[in-house]
């Protein structure tokens, strides 16, 4: 990899380096017709170039992008509190309260929080940033504290 780069190096950036550009565009246009150049250049000792095997190699393995974009996402172990709500980041999000002492994985990327307990989901929230906040299901509370 570490060729790749020296020769974009040489043949690209050296090659643009006393010119100057007053857009990005300007500069990707000039980018593109070097590396175009760069990629039907033949070989020294191989056959072909760099564009004849990208088309008969790479090019028939390519697959589509899927169709929904990827999400990230973290993990976290937390303990279910007497309240029956879990910590993240300082907001408080509820769970089943036949939880409370249990512990369960928090599964979350920038916008859900989901809870799992031995690897069912449990609970689904949007996630909140307000620390010191919580977001609790009325369906999580025990039947004593729903009628308050």
């Amino acid at each position: 990899m570490e060729t790749a780069v020296l020769i974009v190096e040489r043949w690209i950036v050296a090659a643009l380096r006393h010119r100057t550009f007053f857009s990005l565009a300007e500069l990707n246009a000039a980018i593109g017709e070097l590396l175009e150049r760069l990629n039907r250049r033949r070989f020294r000792k191989l056959p072909g170039s760099r564009h004849t095997l990208f088309e008969t190699l790479d090019k028939p393995a390519l697959r589509p992008l899927p169709a929904t974009p990827y999400v990230f996402a973290e993990w976290k172990r937390a303990r279910a509190n007497i309240d029956y709500h879990v910590s993240l980041d300082g907001h408080y999000s509820s769970v089943p309260y036949q939880l409370v002492h249990h512990e369960v994985e928090l599964r979350f990327t920038a916008s859900v929080v989901e809870v799992c307990h031995k690897g069912q989901r449990v609970a689904s929230y949007l996630r909140s940033y307000r620390a010191g906040g919580f977001t609790t299901d009325p369906a999580h509370r025990p039947k004593a504290h729903q009628r308050h």
